[in-house]
């Protein structure tokens, strides 16, 4: 087992992109909001699109130093999961059909994709529970908190988010220092 440290140039390109996939994540949320109804069919599909494509950057990032470093082939491959891999330009496929159908309620004629029917209407179910998992609102709260403060706009969080995760962002976006330029 190798125990080298990540290089520091590849550490801080990593960084930069998975801050790049973070606020693209948070723009997805963003443009789920009711005052997003104009444009949020187009916008969240470039943003999703654009953090997937960015997370990949990072992952080929990594794969081409290990293999660089000697990796063997078939460990790469494992490690980055290729057969998990769908590829959009396929487009939507029957099981993310069902999965919407049971999102929104709906009958589904095809067998093969019950699964994907059933955990819809879980999910649907569970989003008109007025309790929503912790973890879910706290990491929309820091996303949404994150991007208020580097914004200079945290008033603007009441006028989209829930109260509840308006307050929960507004103090994330409190408790956060922009770090200031070293002079040199």
């Amino acid at each position: 087992m190798d125990s080298t440290p990540m290089p520091e140039p590849l550490r801080r390109a990593i960084y930069q992109l998975v801050s790049e996939g973070v606020q693209n994540c948070q723009e997805v949320l963003r443009y789920t909001e009711p005052d997003q109804a104009h444009i949020w069919k187009r916008m969240t599909l470039y943003r999703a699109t654009d953090a997937a494509d960015t997370m990949d950057m990072v992952a080929m990032l990594i794969a081409a130093y290990c293999e660089r470093t000697g990796m063997a082939s078939h460990t790469l491959q494992s490690y980055l999961q290729v057969g998990q891999q769908a590829i959009r330009a396929h487009g939507t496929q029957e099981e993310d059909r069902s999965h919407v159908a049971g999102l929104m309620g709906e009958a589904t004629r095809a067998s093969t994709s019950r699964m994907r029917h059933h955990r819809g209407q879980n999910q649907a179910e569970q989003a008109q529970r007025p309790e929503d998992d912790p973890g879910k609102l706290f990491t929309e709260a820091c996303l949404h908190g994150l991007k208020a403060k580097l914004c200079d706009d945290v008033d603007s969080l009441d006028s989209y988010l829930p109260p509840q995760v308006a307050a929960m962002a507004r103090r994330v976006a409190e408790a956060l220092e922009v770090p200031e330029l070293a002079t040199t």
